[in-house]
């Protein structure tokens, strides 16, 4: 009871949102803790209101209906300032500092009124002074066109990579690479600011990230320095922008995108930039925004074949070979054993390389399939998966989302229910042979066309909605034991 009357007194709002969450999590259970309260976090706004924000509308939505009342009672009895807890999701926020900008929450609107400070610096060292420069501003060494594996689905996108990297006149403006994570857009994009910066050295090459840039933008507000990021980015001969889908709801960064965008293609300077889908497709930015993004070249990177994967698995070893971390060659069929139990991207793939050379080191060139399978255990799957029913996928859905079977099996169609039942039905869709029909007869007596929107509005949303890519990730693994 000492201890409850000292915590009492707190008013740090990141000391008491770590004790309440603490608390919380032991009320409602890891699963709902970890898909909904984990990944959210406090801030405070220049009124001084304490807000809880979430990743997404849908946790957000979920919190308000199943945790907010609990968590301010909570909250409540640890904040010696009485204060109470709203909730919002992230794409609402714009760029609301920390909690821990401020021990209080009043301290913090007498900040932002105070006098601007001298702008500070860019955040960040634009590529200008050679290969020390480009390090630097946060490209990979081995990301260059020699380690970049051609194959059919990236052949295109590899001849308009170079043409761009050679500052070739009739370079189409911008060049949008767009495909699934881990097939070679950010190693497209590293080769490209490599090349150019070799071929001009003193041309200026910036690379960014698009949480980077997000991130460095809301800095310099916060720093009243927009003037310098904005010269450090327009001043730019060629400017890289990488997964620009992340940009998506976040109102101010777009429009901060958009007039560098513009100011740039005014002055004929080129712009790359790449994103997991097509910018016709990247349904979360901007109208405007997106036309420019769409105006020039959209250039996709599809999904390798498996002689690309076998090819990518062959340069990943030769490049360990050079660093001395193994001896000899893999046998072909071994490379093709690793590729066939590794189906996932170019990174899982690498990834499995990765364990085969630590563990293989100088018994590369003598090793058989049977040995790979022996050595790497779990890390590569191990024969037909154990069969996944319908039942269990409904079972551990319910359970994960905090509700019961009969739930998803049910006529209503609130969003706490509806999309629980979409995720189940995707699973259900991609772990067993099911039809959609069959589907839907077992979700209620579902007509298919229900089945297919669900299925189909869950592979659109996991691209671009954190927190859906997550539950189905977690979902996955505990579906596969």
């Amino acid at each position: 009871m000492i201890g409850g009357v000292a915590m009492a007194g707190m008013t740090d709002p990141n000391r008491i949102w770590t004790e309440a969450a603490d608390r919380l999590k032991t009320e409602i259970g890891d699963g709902p803790f970890s898909s909904y309260i984990a990944p959210s976090a406090v801030r405070v706004d220049s009124q001084g209101n304490l807000i809880l924000v979430t990743p997404t509308a849908y946790a957000r939505d979920w919190v308000r209906k199943n945790a907010l009342r609990r968590m301010n009672e909570l909250w409540l009895g640890l904040d010696g300032l009485s204060r109470r807890l709203e909730v919002r999701c992230r794409a609402e926020m714009g760029s609301v500092p920390p909690a821990s900008a401020s021990r209080e929450a009043p301290r913090l609107a007498s900040i932002s009124a105070a006098p601007a400070a001298a702008p500070a610096a860019p955040a960040f060292a634009p590529a200008t002074d050679g290969a020390r420069a480009v390090r630097a501003a946060g490209l990979q060494e081995r990301l260059t066109f020699d380690s970049f594996v051609e194959g059919h689905g990236n052949a295109f996108a590899l001849a308009i990579a170079k043409q761009v990297a050679s500052w070739a006149d009739g370079h189409f403006n911008p060049v949008f690479f767009c495909g699934p994570y881990g097939y070679g857009k950010t190693h497209l994009l590293n080769a490209i600011a490599w090349e150019a910066q070799r071929l001009r050295p003193d041309a200026k090459v910036v690379y960014l990230t698009a949480e980077r840039f997000l991130s460095t933008f809301v800095r310099a507000m916060q720093d009243r320095s927009t003037a310098a990021f904005k010269e450090s980015l327009r001043s730019a001969d060629m400017l890289l922008l990488d997964d620009v889908q992340f940009v998506g709801g976040k109102t101010s960064t777009q429009e901060e995108l958009l007039n560098t965008l513009t100011a740039l293609i005014e002055d004929g300077k080129r712009i790359v930039l790449s994103a997991d889908r097509a910018p016709v497709a990247l349904t979360d930015v901007e109208p405007r925004l997106r036309s420019h993004l769409a105006a020039g070249l959209t250039c996709p990177v599809e999904a390798a074949d498996r002689d690309l994967k076998v090819a990518v698995a062959q340069s990943r070893l030769n490049a360990l070979a050079k660093l001395g971390v193994v001896t000899g060659e893999a046998r072909s069929e071994v490379l093709e054993h690793l590729v066939d139990r590794t189906p996932g991207s170019m990174r899982e793939l690498e990834g499995a390389v990765n364990t085969l050379a630590a563990v293989a080191g100088s018994r590369l060139s003598a090793l058989t399939v049977d040995e790979v399978q022996t050595l790497l255990g779990a890390a590569l799957r191990t024969g037909p998966e154990r069969r996944i029913t319908v039942d269990e996928i409904q079972k551990t859905v319910a359970e994960h989302f905090n509700l019961k079977q009969a739930d998803l099996l049910s006529e209503r169609r609130t969003r706490a229910i509806a999309r629980p039942r979409q995720v189940a039905m995707y699973l259900c869709k991609q772990h067993t042979t099911r039809s959609y029909p069959d589907i839907g007869r077992r979700f209620g007596g579902r007509d298919h066309t229900t089945v297919l929107h669900g299925v189909r509005k869950i592979e659109e949303l996991m691209p671009k909605d954190d927190q859906i890519a997550r539950d189905v990730e977690a979902l996955t693994r505990k579906l596969r034991g």
